[in-house]
């Protein structure tokens, strides 16, 4: 099995703050899996903190986007962790770049596990971030794991629903048949290889054709602005029949039973906005908000610091963590 390492120097794709401490740190979930995060403190913290752990993009690594995030909400008062889920970047699991709504939900919980046993940590005061596919995956763990007090989420993929029903929910049960078909004979083809093979990540170089929103990904995964070397969207992607489990799993059927406060985030003119809309739907009592950000894309949300709403996250986790 592989074993999380923890990269000594500084390999964001984003500038290190001087306003905080940072430190690398393992823990392990309950697979037996050890998960490798970044843990950002605020400089000279007085008493116990409150505390969040922040997760995403689907196919991103905690050096890209969650760990800005993570930066950012412990400039302003939080301690925070940034980590890779099981099977990808720095922490383990074996094989390589496999995704699944139980354990990566699981993810989120160990890290409450972690973050709760601290000696500088007040454990009735913890959050969770997720960010695009880490979002929904931040909904389940929020409807299972009452010690999550308040969870945002930021650019909601609903990555049961994407894999089940295709983009814009384009594809029907004899769609979805036939794509089982496919990734069950991947299933074999691997088995017979001892390999697994990879989808690949976001597709480069782009051709004329392209949708806007693959465009939009490759504005951040493919360029200066956000290429990690460790990112699956950065290089080669997921293992193919990753998506087999979230077909049938749905990962959203209990958040109708979360109480503990609830912030979705998504841009206007996101092509992923209405993974959002209708999860905030599904969401009861009034400690639970929908925001908007106008024009922002997707990808905006990932790391354009005059569009992600950071005041509107510390007034929240601090209103809900008190």
């Amino acid at each position: 099995m592989k074993k999380s390492k923890l990269i000594p120097e500084w390999d964001k794709v984003f500038p290190k703050s001087d306003k905080v401490d940072h430190r690398k740190v393992t823990f392990r979930n309950r697979y037996g899996i050890t998960l490798a995060a970044d843990m950002y403190i605020p400089k000279n913290p007085t008493g116990k903190l409150a505390a969040i752990a922040v997760s995403g993009p689907f196919g991103a690594v905690k050096e890209q986007s969650s760990g800005l995030y993570a930066q950012t909400m412990a400039e302003r008062g939080f301690l925070t962790i940034a980590f890779d889920p099981s099977y990808t970047g720095d922490s383990g699991g074996e094989p390589r770049y496999v995704a699944s709504p139980d354990i990566n939900t699981e993810d989120f919980s160990a890290a409450v596990d972690f973050l709760s046993t601290r000696d500088d940590v007040d454990p009735e005061r913890i959050g969770i971030i997720g960010i695009c596919g880490w979002s929904g995956l931040a909904i389940n763990a929020a409807a299972m794991d009452t010690r999550i007090k308040a969870t945002a989420t930021s650019t909601m993929y609903d990555m049961s629903r994407v894999n089940a029903n295709g983009y814009f929910d384009s594809m029907d049960a004899d769609a979805r048949y036939k794509l089982r078909e496919q990734l069950n004979t991947q299933r074999t083809i691997d088995s017979k290889n001892g390999t697994y093979t990879l989808a690949g990540g976001v597709i480069d170089p782009l051709p004329d054709d392209a949708p806007w929103f693959v465009k939009d990904y490759h504005s951040y995964y493919k360029t200066e602005r956000g290429y990690h070397e460790r990112s699956l969207n950065s290089n080669g992607g997921w293992n193919i029949t990753s998506s087999l489990s979230f077909i049938n799993m749905p990962q959203l059927a209990y958040a109708d039973e979360i109480r503990n406060a609830v912030l979705i985030i998504h841009g206007e003119k996101a092509h992923s906005r209405y993974f959002s809309e209708d999860a905030f739907k599904k969401l009861k009592g009034d400690n639970k908000e929908l925001m908007i950000i106008p024009n922002a894309t997707h990808v905006d949300l990932y790391d354009r610091m005059d569009i992600i709403p950071f005041d509107k996250l510390e007034s929240f986790f601090k209103e809900y963590l008190k």
